[in-house]
């Protein structure tokens, strides 16, 4: 876990987001038990509510579950569940900023496909 948190978000905000990260990479896996709230509290330094707030986020959403008395555990299928929805977040938030900047600076598809590859190729 990364201890890093930053004001652009509400932290219940970055606790829900860091175990999705968590899920999505490959470090929690269906049926894994997530870090304690008592844990993540120490680990962050934050209010118990906080975490639990951001916890119950993902209840709800069906990406974790929680066994009473023994803690809370990844769903079958969050990992597939996350990626879906984060992909349509991707497509909204920044291919289609994108492809209208694009539009108003005249580029082809073409264009669009080297500055990608070449952003990409810097990347690495």
């Amino acid at each position: 876990m990364s201890q890093s948190l930053h004001d652009k978000k509400p932290i219940f905000i970055q606790m829900k987001e860091k175990i999705e990260d968590q899920i999505v990479k490959g470090q929690l896996k269906e049926h894994d038990q997530i870090p304690s709230t008592t844990k993540m509290v120490q680990f962050y330094k934050v209010n118990h509510i906080t975490v639990l707030k951001g916890m119950n986020l993902l209840v709800d959403e069906g990406i974790i579950y929680k066994k009473r008395g023994v803690g809370m555990f990844v769903a079958e299928g969050a990992k597939e569940q996350l990626l879906e929805k984060r992909k349509d977040v991707f497509a909204d938030e920044y291919v289609l900023p994108m492809i209208q900047e694009a539009e108003k600076l005249g580029l082809t598809e073409k264009d669009i496909v080297d500055v990608i590859e070449k952003m990409k190729g810097e990347f690495k």
